[in-house]
């Protein structure tokens, strides 16, 4: 386990605002952003994208995916149609990112314009310059197979086109509320989740830390090159706030009883606490993280706000590595070579066995032995030993396959065509005579 310091240095946005726009892609990713836009993303630009013309929202800069063929009325659940669309509209994407240093994309995969529009959006988002983070969620197992293959193929799209993304599986939140619960508390459940981990990241990019994570360590750490991210955002205030905030750590869903961060290969942990934030509530904190990754190259960033007076938070995001199984080609079937071989008589001139010394004066004669004839298997085992592949002999009056050709071409009946056929005695009176009686004619 090693834990790196970052010491406070110059930034890329030093001397100016860092410049953030929050794209809320399709339905979902619209409620989430307008509740983002209430949640303490100060300074923040919010667009909506969606297709459907129907659907309503607050957000006041919306990009409209409009076509004819769809008439507004969205992509019927379909990625490959909400891809189409973005990609329509690339170039009206990439000139809404302008003047943009980062991007964050907050979308639920499993639908339409979700899953086929997120990718196309942060290719344009990166080609006009800004850093891409993208902030998802996955299905809930209820909502069927078609959405949670959906979700994963734009999943691993979305890992190809930016710069780091955050998954939240809406199963994993269930977790954390009773089975009892509605079914739109669930939803609700995943969408604070969500924010909270937005937050963190948002908190990690905007202060100014005592000990500073830069975004190029944060989108390292969210390569596509890792397998799988988790992450958790925890508060907690008052005088026992150090045991209230590793207690909530234990107990996040997304990090399975911290069994998360035992099979982490990377661990990055941003503390956040008010001017009373003391090195003892740092260190005790650390310490437990080092404890349950031990094998985990752990970067540590810390940040005072006065605000955070009596409060502490921590935010957590691991990544474990990919798992790659090397399977062994099985071995192909060796090629039988089928040959053609008349039945022949092998002859071995010469001795066949070592003799005795012959006594002096008396001439040695050559023995000519005719072997037995072999039958087909003998013979082609001794071709097989000799060519080292398998072979099949074929017998000498076994006929030949031939492939022949049907009588399938299709008649023209002429005027005949489209009428009921005259049947006689099996025969269709309808088609010619030479044709009935198979001539052929030159």
């Amino acid at each position: 386990m090693e834990t790196e310091l970052n010491e406070q240095t110059p930034s890329a946005t030093d001397g100016k605002q860092l410049r953030v726009k929050i794209f809320g892609v399709g339905t979902a990713g619209i409620a989430i952003a307008e509740q983002m836009a209430t949640s303490g993303f100060a300074g923040a630009q919010f667009t909506a994208v969606n297709a459907d013309a129907t659907s309503k929202t607050t957000i006041a800069e919306q990009i409209h995916l409009e076509t004819k063929v769809l008439r507004g009325l969205g992509t019927g659940g379909d990625p490959e149609r909400g891809c189409k669309l973005a990609e329509d509209h690339f170039e009206q994407i990439k000139r809404s990112c302008a003047d943009v240093d980062v991007v964050f994309i907050v979308a639920g995969l499993g639908g339409g314009v979700g899953s086929g529009a997120s990718p196309v959006l942060a290719r344009a988002a990166r080609a006009s310059g800004a850093l891409v983070l993208a902030f998802i969620s996955l299905p809930f197992e209820c909502e069927g197979n078609r959405r949670q293959q959906q979700a994963q193929q734009a999943l691993d799209h979305l890992k190809l086109a930016c710069d780091g993304v955050l998954c939240l599986p809406n199963q994993k939140a269930f977790k954390l509320l009773d089975e009892n619960v509605s079914f739109a508390e669930s939803f609700r459940a995943s969408v604070r989740l969500l924010i909270e981990g937005a937050m963190g990241v948002w908190r990690l990019m905007k202060l100014r830390g005592i000990v500073e994570i830069h975004f190029e360590e944060l989108s390292t750490v969210l390569r596509e090159r890792h397998g799988e991210s988790c992450f958790a955002t925890v508060e907690a205030a008052g005088e026992n706030r150090v045991d209230e905030l590793l207690g909530k750590i234990y107990a996040h869903p997304l990090l399975d009883g911290v069994k998360a961060l035992e099979e982490s290969a990377t661990v990055l942990v941003s503390i956040l606490g008010g001017p009373d934030l003391s090195m003892k509530d740092v260190n005790r904190v650390m310490q437990q993280v080092n404890v349950h990754a031990p094998r985990a190259r752990v970067i540590m960033g810390g940040a005072v706000d006065g605000s955070f007076a009596g409060r502490l938070a921590m935010t957590i995001i691991a990544t474990s590595p990919r798992r790659q199984e090397v399977e062994k080609p099985a071995p192909e079937p060796a090629k039988v070579v089928e040959i053609e071989a008349p039945e022949v008589a092998v002859e071995f001139c010469g001795e066949l066995l070592p003799t005795e010394s012959k006594p002096a004066g008396r001439a040695s004669t050559p023995v000519v032995t005719t072997a037995p004839a072999l039958n087909l298997d003998q013979r082609e085992e001794i071709i097989s030993k000799h060519t080292g592949k398998p072979v099949r002999l074929r017998k000498a009056d076994e006929p030949r396959m031939r492939q022949i050709t049907l009588p399938l071409d299709i008649v023209n009946k002429g005027r005949f065509d489209k009428s009921e056929p005259t049947i006689h005695k099996g025969e269709d009176l309808d088609l010619p005579t030479y044709i009935r009686r198979g001539v052929a004619l030159n």
